[in-house]
């Protein structure tokens, strides 16, 4: 079955299970719960994030973002997964495994978002987590790099919590909410 179908699957699989959450593919019968979470959140997502769309919460670019995602999957080149509270299921975020190389690399980039109710409650880390674990055990990488701006202090707290360690600095490394900014590097490897 291709990627793109799978989204349309009860089941998409695979489930990434944390302590606090649950990680799974997205679906198209997430948007009204994503569409919401990401509106009530807007303020304070949108100066970490590059700039939105004017469409960005619509059902028809959510189903644009669906079919990117598929493609990722299909190519191995990306695991996007959304983000639920384990006890009642409420979708509060998103984890993402991008830019997979294979070959000699075996590495990803790890990006991720939280809306802003669910912030601060131990849920990012332990998603980020479930996804180191997910990376290194089932799809066999051997390096994880993650970054954020130097004035994100949470996203820094959840980094080095989660086992990674600073490697460096990049000016200008994104452009992010219009504006070309800096970020710290960071980077883990996989246990031996």
């Amino acid at each position: 079955m291709s990627a793109f179908l799978r989204l349309f699957q009860p089941d998409p699989g695979p489930r990434i299970e944390g302590g606090k959450v649950f990680l799974r593919l997205p679906r198209l019968q997430d948007y009204a719960a994503w569409a919401e979470l990401r509106t009530r959140s807007a303020a304070f997502l949108k100066p970490w994030e590059p700039t939105w769309p004017e469409d960005d919460l619509t059902r028809t670019a959510f189903r644009g973002r669906l079919n990117a995602y598929a493609r990722e999957l299909e190519l191995g080149e990306a695991f996007p997964f959304f983000m639920f509270r384990r006890d009642d299921g409420a979708l509060i975020g998103g984890v993402r495994l991008f830019h997979i190389r294979r070959g000699v690399a075996q590495s990803a980039v790890l990006g991720y978002w939280i809306g802003q109710d669910h912030a601060g409650r131990g849920y990012m880390q332990d998603a980020v987590r479930a996804m180191v674990g997910f990376a290194f055990g089932d799809l066999g990488l051997h390096r994880l790099e993650a970054a954020c701006m130097p004035e994100n202090l949470a996203s820094t707290a959840v980094l080095l919590k989660s086992g990674f360690a600073e490697e460096g600095y990049a000016p200008a490394y994104l452009k992010i909410n219009g504006e070309w900014r800096d970020h710290r590097l960071f980077g883990m490897v996989a246990p031996v």
